[in-house]
């Protein structure tokens, strides 16, 4: 994969400096001060995936090295798959689409200067991405200022929905997964269903863990549960290498349960290190969509016996229950084989809605897709679950509704979109099956 070098990386950034270095260093932090520090990073760029200097241009910004690689690389081929399935009907507004691809490397440092570039020297009208709710928060405060639409298939923290509701987005904001305040209510209720009455929280220390642990805690205590280290909250430093301090925190005080809100390379051994020191005997791990990736049992490993340390962990995941899911894992199956991973229903519905929303508005312009978002995603027109029969009825001056891959995708006036939820758990061969559907109620 090519890399811009840092040099050029760094002189693109100075061009939005103003517009997002507070959002790279907004960070929470514990009682303990732990916060995170980023380092500095460059975007990996890869070549568009056409030559075509008219048209659509849109961006994806997703990650492909980092703590979420192990999910992001499960969903980045998506984004192609949509562009070439639209360029062999046709295109956009009488062109071929053209994709520029970036990994933000699960990084807000580089999630920033990656957009950055998509904004203003690949002039990209929409992006898909990011994932990881920090990366987004970055990258949102330069698609904003220039007029850049973002949709993300993964980015679930609750403070997109306050931000969008002071209208800090000026519209140019949407995600396909819904917010974390709906899957907080869900596992809270798995919780319940459980019969787990005192439980503690673990999170990654950023928007995306602290936002799941403020929405968990108030849910589960209306449901008459207890969060034990409530007045104490476990936040841990992504950049962090060891975790025995934080895994003994967050098994004090004899909880039935511990809601540990991970990504995949740091949780592995924030789970080991529990493991370790034997704290996670006769306690139920309860885990979320971070870390839902078929090599997570296999990052945390075996214990003394033999036997999968994450065995028996259950969790909750977005779901995909959308009318155009059995033709898009057709398509995948077809052009890729196997089947597609996590969150790559929410990137190829983030992508359709880029291109629908142009279509539209019979303009490629950021503006022209945020005017035209939710008139396709959630307006009164014609159910569509093809996207190229959607490009069709918009080219004769009709509207559509879009029905995705992973959902309904009823884009509302924050950008946000309501869902169901997998719950899923890991047998004792460390393979991850689902094994129950809940939606929040």
């Amino acid at each position: 994969m090519q890399r811009i070098s840092t040099a050029l990386a760094l002189s693109v950034a100075t061009l939005a400096t103003g517009f997002f270095l507070g959002a790279c260093n907004d960070t929470a932090t514990n009682s303990n001060g732990t916060g995170n520090t980023q380092s500095s990073a460059t975007p990996a760029v890869n070549s568009t995936t056409t030559t075509s200097t008219k048209g659509l241009k849109i961006g994806s910004l997703l990650p492909t090295t980092g703590d979420l690689a192990s999910i992001g690389q499960q969903m980045v081929g998506s984004v192609p798959l949509l562009v070439e399935t639209v360029n062999a009907c046709g295109g956009v507004n009488g062109e071929p689409v053209t994709l520029v691809p970036v990994d933000d490397q699960t990084d807000p440092k580089a999630g920033a200067a990656g957009m950055t570039k998509l904004a203003t020297l690949d002039k990209v009208a929409g992006v898909v991405g990011s994932f990881a709710s920090s990366v987004s928060t970055a990258a949102i405060s330069v698609a904003t200022p220039n007029k850049v639409m973002l949709v993300s298939p993964g980015s679930t923290s609750p403070v997109f929905t306050e931000k969008a509701q002071k209208g800090d987005f000026k519209g140019f904001w949407a995600r396909t997964a819904p917010p974390d305040t709906y899957q907080a209510l869900a596992l809270a209720q798995l919780a319940k269903k459980k019969g787990f009455k005192r439980v503690s929280t673990v999170v990654i220390n950023n928007d995306y863990g602290v936002g799941f642990e403020k929405a968990f805690v108030q849910t589960f205590e209306k449901l008459g549960g207890t969060v034990v280290n409530k007045d104490k909250p476990v936040r841990y430093d992504p950049k962090a290498q060891t975790f025995d301090t934080e895994a003994a925190a967050a098994f004090a005080g004899k909880p039935d349960a511990v809601l540990a809100v991970l990504y995949a390379e740091t949780g592995s051994l924030f789970l080991k290190a529990a493991y370790q020191q034997g704290l996670t005997n006769g306690v139920q791990i309860l885990l979320t969509d971070g870390v839902k990736a078929p090599t997570f049992p296999e990052q945390v490993g075996k214990g003394s016996d033999g036997k999968y340390i994450l065995t028996g962990a259950i969790g909750t995941v977005p779901g995909s229950d959308g009318k155009a899911l059995e033709a898009f894992n057709k398509l995948w199956k077809d052009k890729k084989g196997g089947s597609p991973g996590e969150y790559a229903p929410q990137a190829w519905d983030a992508a359709a809605l880029l291109i629908l929303a142009a279509q539209a508005a019979k303009e490629n312009t950021g503006v022209g897709i945020a005017g035209k978002i939710r008139e396709v995603s959630a307006g009164p027109g014609t159910e569509v679950t093809d996207v190229c029969e959607g490009l069709k009825l918009l080219k004769e001056g009709k509207k559509i509704n879009y029905q995705g891959a992973s959902g309904n995708v009823d884009v509302d006036a924050n950008g946000d979109v309501v869902g169901v939820y997998d719950v899923w758990t890991v047998g004792d061969d460390g393979k991850i099956k689902v094994i129950d559907k809940v939606s929040p109620k």
